[in-house]
């Protein structure tokens, strides 16, 4: 009777740890990003700002324990209504899994279509026309991942010198960008039945990736985001698979053929996937000691392939390689907020440095949440022959004024961590066709040579003001679906309830997703596109929190 006294007690304890150490992160991503919201700076002597983070620490930890409590109070057996609503459902129309697979694919498909049509040829954004550019001049750079200027430019040119259209061109690869989500969305739902995730789960999750607008809008938009996305569900599901099923993963050439496919993928497509991919890698072989080898020899293919890829076509296309002001992105922001904020730490002689890689033009663009207007004059040429000369000058400032420096990594990426977020960062910004005002969630746009021909104009604007129209992120509640910050947190609290039931098993997708979340922080500004693996990886999640729902 003590024993079982004893042990009650040490899970009671382990609760309030886990719960504990989520409420006092939330707590701080809230007093913080307040802070950082409000007056664009965090003063952290401010001894208010220390209380409110005790008390909302305290609070929170306590509603996070109230809401585990009536999550044991549920049972797997006893369906919901709506459960039993969703059976009905599907059961009305019996289908074998291959017609299932269809019927989902085919389903996704018709929920885009309108939208496509709406918004036609698609959403030729974010850095599109420089991708195109790229082929259509034969003057390649390293700026973009290669593959996916050659797919999306290649594309464009090849559709325009058969029918000199460039809107076809663009749309034909929007067609297959659609095609591509819904043949990785589909393989998803039929993981997801096989591990015998309720309808009711996998419906929402149907209908969430059929309709909701953050998904619509990437599915058909040419930025390379969904296609990297893409490729990290398909390995969110090889590492659920590996960490629940090892043996059946290790067993099947298909499981680890996907496993290098989407890895390869994942890196090839964004060059901070290549980080996190190398990251993760010591995480897995640390987690599955008796597999290290197998391990060791799928991620070394998956590596090899992505270097051997993006060193061949680098060589082929001459690509150029002299830019270093994106992976110094933040090093640039802190050094131009201090500029700007205490410019008596530079003596005359960090100046002189400062000014070779950074003219006073460029400083004085120096705005909090954006880094491109002063990271796109940065000196390459300059930079790249004493390079630690300028890393001192860096590290200098920094060891003078410190809280100045978090302040302007802060800006720039409180966005993927402040829930009650506001995406505004391009504010006042004029584009190809219209200026941003009060939002900036979503480029919206068609760029040059494309031109928006809509086939549904009232649709067309409705996409128009939830991309750039603040309305959706004031709605209390809705708001939360479409902040990336309020995303982070659902993620991580499924995280700290699975690790609170020693599902150990099931934390294997967390790795990517944290690591790929932690390489965002280190980029330019705050973007829904940088973070779009929490709206199209949601239903997977929702699916391991259900499995995961009891301690085992």
């Amino acid at each position: 009777m003590k024993e079982m006294q004893r042990g009650k007690e040490q899970i009671e304890k382990r609760s309030y740890l886990i719960a504990g150490i989520f409420s006092l992160a939330f707590s701080a991503a809230l007093v913080f990003g307040a802070r950082l919201d409000s007056v664009e700076h965090v003063d952290v002597k401010d001894v208010t700002l220390w209380l409110h983070l005790v008390a909302f620490t305290v609070i929170f930890t306590e509603i996070v324990l109230l809401l585990w409590r009536l999550m044991d109070g549920l049972r797997s057996r006893n369906m919901s209504f709506a459960g039993r609503i969703a059976n009905k459902i599907t059961i009305a129309i019996e289908l074998t899994e291959a017609q299932a697979d269809v019927a989902a694919f085919l389903f996704l498909l018709l929920c885009w279509l309108p939208v496509f049509l709406a918004v036609y040829p698609g959403f030729f954004v974010y850095d599109a026309q420089d991708e195109y550019i790229q082929v259509a001049t034969r003057t390649f750079s390293t700026h973009h991942p290669l593959v996916h200027v050659l797919l999306l430019g290649g594309m464009i040119c090849a559709v325009h010198k058969l029918t000199d259209s460039y809107n076809l061109g663009i749309a034909c690869y929007m067609v297959f960008q659609m095609a591509a989500a819904a043949g990785v969305f589909t393989f998803l739902f039929s993981y997801l039945r096989k591990k015998r995730v309720s309808r009711m789960v996998r419906l929402v999750g149907l209908l969430w990736l059929g309709t909701f607008p953050t998904v619509v809008m990437f599915t058909l938009c040419s930025a390379k985001d969904a296609l990297f996305t893409l490729a990290l569900l398909l390995l969110l599901i090889c590492l659920l698979e590996l960490g629940r099923d090892e043996e059946n993963f290790f067993a099947s050439k298909g499981w680890r053929f996907l496993f290098v496919v989407s890895g390869m993928a994942m890196m090839l497509f964004r060059n901070n996937g290549f980080y996190a991919f190398l990251v993760m890698i010591p995480f897995l072989l640390i987690g599955k000691k008796g597999r290290r080898r197998q391990l060791l020899l799928l991620s070394a293919c998956a590596v090899a392939g992505c270097l051997l890829v993006n060193g061949g076509l680098k060589l082929a296309l001459h690509a150029d390689d002299s830019e270093y002001q994106e992976i110094l992105t933040v090093p640039i922001q802190q050094l131009a907020r201090v500029y700007k904020y205490a410019p008596e730490s530079f003596s005359k002689e960090d100046l002189d440095i400062l000014h070779e890689v950074l003219n006073e033009e460029a400083l004085s663009l120096y705005t909090p949440r954006l880094s491109d207007p002063v990271k796109y004059r940065f000196n390459n040429e300059a930079f790249a022959k004493e390079k630690g000369r300028y890393a001192a000058l860096w590290l200098r400032i920094g060891m003078r004024k410190p809280f100045i420096y978090l302040n302007a990594w802060w800006l720039t990426s409180y966005g993927f961590w402040y829930p009650d977020m506001v995406i505004n960062v391009y504010g006042g910004n004029t584009v190809f066709t219209f200026t941003y005002q009060d939002n900036s969630y979503f480029g919206y746009e068609v760029e040059l040579p494309g031109v928006r021909e809509s086939k549904i104009p009232w649709l067309n604007e409705v996409y128009r003001k939830l991309s750039l129209e603040v309305w959706k992120e004031k709605v209390p509640v809705l708001s939360w679906l479409f902040s990336p910050g309020a995303m982070f947190w659902l993620y991580a609290l499924l995280f700290a309830r699975l690790l609170n039931n020693r599902r150990y098993e099931m934390l294997y997708p967390f790795l990517p997703i944290l690591l790929v979340w932690l390489t965002v922080l280190l980029g330019p500004t705050y973007l829904p596109r940088y973070v779009l693996f929490f709206w199209y990886a949601l239903p997977l999640f929702l699916g391991m929190a259900q499995m995961g729902l009891h301690r085992e």
